[in-house]
């Protein structure tokens, strides 16, 4: 099994706790997965799926098309009505889904701004901006002067999505490697977009009052805080940079395993010079993501070093409740909660995504996912460890990345993308016990070397001519579930569509209750509430799990499926009344269940569909 679940307690304060692992080394399953021995190819590498299919791949659009390092690295995705928006670190590209099977590009906009991760509000796109080489006037060819460089959030109107029109940069201090949008609690004509960037504060011949500071407390820092822009949806043209979250206040430096590296990246250097030290040691100064639960008013931050909760009631003053820190993790990378806000499944990015974390040599509990749970008074418990089931090879960079919930009422799942480690659907309904319930996945881009897995080796200080020292980045940098699909943006490859299948694990009225959720816009890191309608596949999913867990007596499941069955037949009144009989009917089931939370559930459900039945 992939979970690993050892935890040792090493401290406790203030709503901290530290936790460091005492488990030996992986235990891959070796030669039994059909995942660890594909072919390899750009696009013709060998396949590998279970419980989902391929409904279509598309090639990047011709102005992307280059594995050249990361610099037309596709990135995020984002959803608004009949398109996808698909970031890259030269631009992005608007894809119009309306036939799944055929996705159709409806515009490509080159504009260099790593990495360029969007999100979508109405007819707005926002774009990070956040590298050395970012103009303001989107151009190519590198930044000339320090005045042009750009850093921050792009903003774009789409209402004509043949014809983006670009709108305004919102510049910020540290840049923007990834950003969320924070609804006004009150005012629907106001968003926020709290900006996560990883660089150190720019100088003052870029822009003025940026002020790089060691004190997480000195509110004249421009480190240490998360920096939130005002959006006026009316003028979006008038957006500005508000204020600072300063969320990591009080934070000390995460305690980390011997013998493993520090954790920060060194400061940049002119060219030539030695490399600068890593940072010293201190709390986590940004995060990575931050994704946000607007209806529970809750935060969770992959922030370096540590997970966050934090309260946004208030989003220009949101207030930290807990963190977790955990000697396994590297880099808190992003978090997903569940429907009901009461867990939080965070991601490790270990390695950075650019290197082979999923190999035989690598530790299971370290590039993957771990579950925590939220208490009565907002606090983290961490549990289980998750990483994919399968060996990649050395030539696959491989690390769990982004992902989203599949709405399959009364579980907890998830689509997750993990670069060349493919895409995966996982079940984290029970916190200790995360478990994979498909997975599509293809070949390593290039070759693989004889012995397919070696140990993770630095890379050489001097990569050779033409290439990387190590293979292709490619892979799933994110897959999410949208209106009845899983979209994956393939960094090298292109766009991937896929789709559910059932499985003894997944049934067709799972898949058929989730495809009635439907959204607008969805951005992944600023998660709706997952509400279903009433409906027959809500009833029945309900119904196959309480068969697939034995959460009810067969001669109970299989007397209700044949109620639902001859119900459903009818019409009206007289299907109300058959409704509502049998909920009365499975409320006296809940005293013997075995499940009785789910026999509860599903009585409601039923009695919630007699309602609508007219």
């Amino acid at each position: 099994m992939r979970q690993i679940r050892s935890f040792l307690t090493i401290t406790a304060a203030a709503g901290v706790f530290a936790a460091a692992a005492t488990a030996g080394a992986q235990t891959y399953p070796t030669g039994t997965d059909p995942r660890d021995a594909l072919a390899s190819g750009r696009l013709d590498a060998g396949v590998a799926a279970k419980g989902m299919s391929l409904v279509s791949f598309t090639t990047k659009p011709a102005q992307f098309d280059t594995a050249r390092g990361l610099t037309f690295a596709n990135s995020d995705l984002a959803f608004g009505g009949d398109y996808v928006y698909q970031g890259n670190f030269a631009g992005f590209t608007i894809w119009d889904v309306r036939d799944a099977a055929h996705p159709k590009i409806v515009s490509v906009i080159k504009c260099t701004t790593s990495q360029g991760d969007p999100s979508i509000y109405g007819t707005l796109l926002f774009i990070s901006a956040e590298g050395n080489g970012n103009r303001k006037d989107c151009g190519s060819g590198g930044v000339q002067k320090p005045e042009d460089h750009m850093a921050g959030v792009r903003i774009f109107d789409v209402s004509d999505p043949a014809n983006p029109r670009f709108v305004m940069n919102v510049e910020t201090c540290k840049g923007s490697h990834t950003h969320t949008i924070v609804p006004h609690p009150k005012k629907k004509d106001v968003i926020y977009l709290y900006v996560s960037g990883s660089q150190a504060a720019r100088p003052n011949t870029e822009l003025a009052g940026c002020v790089n500071g060691d004190d997480p407390a000195d509110e004249s820092n421009s480190l240490f805080r998360l920096d939130v822009i005002r959006v006026p949806l009316d003028h979006p043209e008038r957006s500005t940079v508000v204020t600072g979250a300063r969320i990591f206040t009080g934070l000390d430096a995460a305690p980390r395993a011997a013998g493993r590296p520090a954790r920060g990246r060194p400061a940049p250097t002119a060219p030539g010079a030695a490399p600068a030290p890593p940072p010293a040691p201190t709390g986590p100064r940004n995060c990575h993501d931050v994704t946000v639960y607007p209806e529970r008013h809750l935060l969770a931050g992959a922030c370096g070093s540590y997970g966050l909760l934090v309260d946004i009631r208030n989003p220009e003053k949101p207030v930290r409740l807990s963190a977790v820190a955990d000697t396994n993790f590297s880099l808190w990378h992003t978090a997903v909660f569940s429907n009901d806000g009461r867990k939080v499944v965070f991601t490790d990015e270990w390695g950075g995504g650019t290197s082979p974390m999923c190999q035989k040599s690598s530790m299971m509990e370290m590039g993957g996912n771990t579950t925590v749970t939220i208490s009565d008074d907002r606090k983290f418990t961490q549990h289980a460890y998750f990483k994919i089931p399968s060996a990649q090879t050395a030539q696959e960079n491989c690390v769990s990345h982004n992902g989203g919930l599949i709405p399959v009422p009364g579980r907890d799942l998830m689509a997750q993308g993990w670069y060349q480690g493919g895409v995966n659907v996982i079940d984290f309904t029970d916190a200790d016990h995360p478990f994979e319930v498909g997975y599509f996945d293809r070949g390593s881009i290039d070759p693989s070397p004889l012995g397919a897995d070696v140990p993770v080796t630095p890379a050489p200080a001097t990569p050779p001519a033409g290439g990387r020292a190590r293979g292709t980045i490619g892979g799933s940098w994110g897959a999410y579930y949208f209106n009845g699909y899983i979209y994956s943006s393939e960094i090298d490859r292109g766009f991937d569509v896929l789709e559910l299948k059932p499985t003894d694990q997944l049934s067709a009225n799972e898949i058929a209750a989730a495809r009635l959720v439907r959204f607008e816009n969805y951005n992944p890191q600023s998660q709706p509430r997952l509400v279903w309608p009433a409906a027959f596949p809500v009833v029945r999913s309900y119904l196959d799990q309480l068969v697939r867990n034995q959460g009810l007596a067969a001669a109970r499941t299989t007397a209700i499926d044949q109620a639902l069955t001859a119900a459903e037949a009818m019409s009206g009144r007289d299907r109300r009344r058959a409704l509502t009989a049998l909920a009365a009917e499975v409320d006296k089931d809940v005293a013997g269940a075995k499940d009785a939370a789910r026999v509860r559930t599903m009585a409601a459900e039923i009695r919630r569909l007699a309602a609508a039945s007219r």
